[in-house]
């Protein structure tokens, strides 16, 4: 076990105001890996002012400075790559080949995207006699968690150095050890002191400092609803901006004219993937009536195909989830599940066959599934799909539109066509068609409890961008003599 105890404030390593420390837990052992500091309001402060300092110059820096550090920070990433795959497999559970093909490699991807975005925004444009003027928010407090680490960490830090921002991460205490990786990357790429600053803590000790401090420009949180909630109403006191990512529960609609067992499997492997702890994982599986049948042997024989085991062995499989915590909460909604009279069609509660230890839960399908049932309207962060039969395509749109969320949406249709018709009347601010997989150059967020503001691209970037206008800027044009 390794302790990591320092923060990383103006440039250096520093230790905590108060001594207070948490073992980080390894989910396939439930055996300590590492042991870090848990901070307090006084280390918050002393980051704040070094991100103020800091903004007076970087802010000021052009955009060729600033796309130069960003293309040594990727420099020095793609070096670390090999070290963040095995952090993130050994600290929340994501298989080696998960943490190679995705977890980390969204790191990589949200570099590159963040810096072509860079080379061609529009940061003045000139209207009439006024300029339309984009500066940088100012200091940014980010929150992020532990389920895509640094997919949730890059899609912030890469747009707010590319804009001129200054910042203070606070990552997930259960799965700090890539954010410690970043901290070394940015401090190895020369990125000045005081633009990054990481203080580890939990939510109350840091996460709140962060949100009321008047220091703090911006706060921007990737999380719980429950838990953005707090930090929006933290934040309201001192005006700043607030953008939230936050829960999901999002609808996989199988249209009659798609291919039931290809679009079961496929919405049964996407949960799946990374042990079905993704805000915007497919959970609810909307199919025709006449179809049940066929779909519920369809996701029973995805489900039982996957192989679960240590998240640090090769191959193929699904790890374990993050924590105690989580297994409990999982284990708790599958048997609500069973206890409100959903059918069990495979998995259920416990841990898989020959697994004693670990945070291993079973790939679980539920069938005959109400949209008021618990486990239909929950946001459960577990390997656990629902499937919800529908009479007409208009009660499909209708129950999926039926919940308090809204960050994505799955159709899957034989007739493109026919899934953008269906699309268009999703409430969500992403939809998949037909098993189309994610696009880092796309806004990525939600409608109503799944957040505001958006993350990755033009989007996310223009997040970290004040508007001045400049009345004047041009002389008016005289009009020519008769």
């Amino acid at each position: 076990m390794k302790d990591h105890l320092q923060f990383y404030i103006d440039g250096q390593w520093v230790d905590p105001a108060v001594p207070r420390t948490l073992d980080v837990i390894n989910p396939s052992t439930e055996q300590p890996v590492a042991r870090i500091s848990l901070g307090s309001a006084a280390d918050v402060d002393k980051a704040v002012k070094a991100a103020r300092r800091a903004f007076e110059t970087y802010s000021r820096t052009t955009r060729e400075e600033r796309l130069a550090l960003l293309a040594k920070v990727l420099e020095v990433y793609q070096k670390r790559y090999g070290d963040v795959v095995q952090a993130i497999s050994q600290e929340m559970g994501a298989p080696l080949w998960l943490s190679k093909a995705a977890q980390a490699a969204m790191g990589v991807a949200h570099l590159a995207t963040t810096i072509e975005v860079l080379k061609n925004f529009p940061f003045e444009q000139v209207h009439g006699t006024t300029a339309i003027v984009h500066e940088p928010v100012g200091v940014v407090g980010m929150i992020t968690p532990w389920n895509w680490p640094i997919n949730q960490i890059m899609c912030k830090v890469a747009p707010a150095l590319a804009a001129g921002c200054t910042m203070i991460l606070k990552p997930s205490e259960v799965a700090p050890l890539n954010a410690m990786l970043v901290a070394e990357v940015m401090h190895e790429a020369g990125v000045p002191p005081g633009v990054f600053n990481l203080v580890n803590g939990d939510g109350l000790g840091v996460g709140e400092a962060m949100a009321v401090h008047p220091g703090i420009d911006m706060m921007t949180f990737t999380g719980s609803t429950r838990a953005g909630v707090a930090v929006a109403k933290a934040a309201a006191d001192s005006v700043k901006r607030v953008a939230q990512e936050l829960g999901g529960k999002s609808a996989n609609i199988v249209l009659e004219d798609a291919d039931l067992d290809k679009a079961v499997t496929q919405g049964m492997q996407a949960i799946m993937t990374n042990s079905g702890q993704s805000c915007n994982a497919p959970t609810r599986m909307f199919v025709p009536r006449a179809g049940h049948a066929q779909a519920m042997a369809a996701a029973k024989a995805a489900a039982e195909s996957v192989k679960v085991a240590d998240a640090l062995a090769e191959g193929m499989h699904m790890g374990p989830v993050v924590s105690e915590q989580q297994w409990g909460k999982i284990q708790g909604l599958i048997q609500k599940g069973i206890d409100e009279g959903a059918t069990l069609v495979t998995g259920g509660t416990g841990r898989p066959e020959g697994l004693a230890k670990g945070y291993f839960v079973k790939p679980t399908v539920f069938a005959d599934v109400k949209n008021d049932m618990t486990i239909a309207r929950e946001e459960i962060f577990g390997p656990v799909l629902v499937m919800i039969p529908y009479d007409t395509e208009e009660d499909a749109i209708r129950m999926a539109n039926d919940t308090p969320y809204g960050l994505s949406g799955y159709v899957q249709s034989g007739s493109l066509e026919h899934a953008r018709a269906v699309a268009a009347r999703l409430r969500t601010g992403m939809v998949h068609l037909n098993g189309a997989g994610p696009d880092p150059a796309a806004p990525f967020g939600g409608y109503k409890q799944s957040g505001n503001g958006r993350e990755w691209g033009e989007h996310g970037f223009r997040d970290f961008l004040e508007v001045k206008a400049v009345m004047g800027y041009q002389p008016k044009q005289k009009k020519a003599a008769a």
